[in-house]
């Protein structure tokens, strides 16, 4: 039996599709003394306007005097785009720290078409930091880019 057409709209509609995927290269690096960075990843509007955190990943599980929020602010430009406003831990967005490999996060399914600037910053103790950013239009978000030392690959990719 065939479903119908209102079955078929239904399930296009019950569940929203993730806009794309970010994924995110943090690269092995050849040094005395290796932490694992701290890493914002934030998507703004192209002409200017809020920013919108997507993921923060630092020490969660420090705690007492010296938290690891405490250096939050070490990430310079998502610091100020937003992220002394939020507070952490913020559910769906924040996380630990990654050690070197590929991770992947979706683009949320709500972004409205247009032209958008995808920012993944990182800072690492005794380390260096790194900021990379990649345009990218929706609803076809296709664009690759990479850094430097403290980040490897950024990928966008369509769902």
């Amino acid at each position: 039996m065939r479903p119908s057409r209102f079955a078929l709209l239904a399930g296009a509609i019950g569940a929203p599709a993730a806009a794309g995927t970010v994924t995110v290269t943090i690269p092995r690096l050849d040094v005395a003394e290796y932490h694992r960075p701290y890493v914002a990843i934030w998507l703004e509007p192209a002409g200017g306007g809020t920013a919108r955190t997507l993921g923060v990943w630092y020490d969660v599980k420090k705690r007492g005097n010296e938290p690891g929020t405490k250096w939050l602010a070490d990430l310079r430009a998502w610091w100020r785009k937003g992220g002394r406003s939020m507070a952490m831990p913020a559910d769906g967005v924040s996380g630990a720290t990654r050690a070197p490999g590929q991770y992947s996060i979706p683009l949320p399914a709500d972004l409205k078409p247009g032209q958008y600037i995808l920012n993944v910053e990182a800072a690492r103790e005794t380390g260096g930091r790194e900021l990379v950013s990649v345009p990218l239009s929706i609803p076809k978000p296709t664009a690759r880019a990479a850094g430097k030392a403290e980040l490897g690959a950024v990928a966008v990719s369509p769902r």
